[in-house]
């Protein structure tokens, strides 16, 4: 089983965005570090586990980081500079 190309961006909580429906869960709206302007916001589900399987909410000003992986088969290799 081959590792899976990989890149990690810092990024930080700029505010929770809270659902006017209780069944829409709230988002976290992270703004990533080194992205261009316009695409630079993620809004993902406000859900995260801690290391003793407890469910836990990020707050506004967290720092984090995104990674985001690949099947090597979905990838080609960068050429140039």
């Amino acid at each position: 089983m081959s590792k899976k190309p990989k890149t990690t961006k810092p990024g930080t909580v700029v505010k929770v965005i809270k659902s006017p429906d209780p069944v829409v869960p709230e988002k976290a709206e992270i703004n990533v570090e080194g992205a261009d302007p316009l695409y630079g916001e993620l809004r993902v589900e406000n859900a995260l586990e801690n290391e003793d399987g407890k469910k836990v909410k990020l707050k506004p000003g967290a720092h984090v980081e995104i990674t985001i992986e690949a099947d090597p088969k979905e990838t080609v290799a960068k050429t140039g500079h």
